[in-house]
């Protein structure tokens, strides 16, 4: 009797995940359309696979992180990408 509450509460736990409803169903046809991707310009160079290729200068340019900026728009300087790189001063005595 065990070995048949088992195998049927097996069952049960395998089985159950599988009558899930999916999300998609859920919403309307309207919905489920996705815009148009516009992540390159339309004179990009562009390898055979579609990625972009890196050799050209505007491909790389476009390929540039944007500034990651505090709550009032400023530059945060605490991320590498926007702290302005050191001047060396050339009147600096040496030991």
């Amino acid at each position: 009797m065990k070995k048949i509450i088992c195998i049927i509460a097996a069952l049960l736990i395998i089985g159950l995940p599988s009558f899930a409803q999916n999300k998609d169903a859920k919403k309307p046809a309207a919905a489920k359309q996705t815009p148009a991707k516009t992540t390159a310009p339309a004179a990009a160079k562009t390898k055979k696979d579609g990625s972009p290729d890196m050799r050209y200068k505007a491909n790389k340019e476009a390929a540039k992180p944007a500034p990651k900026l505090k709550k009032d728009g400023t530059p945060d300087k605490r991320y590498k990408e926007n702290k302005t790189p050191a001047k060396k001063d050339a009147g600096a005595k040496k030991k």
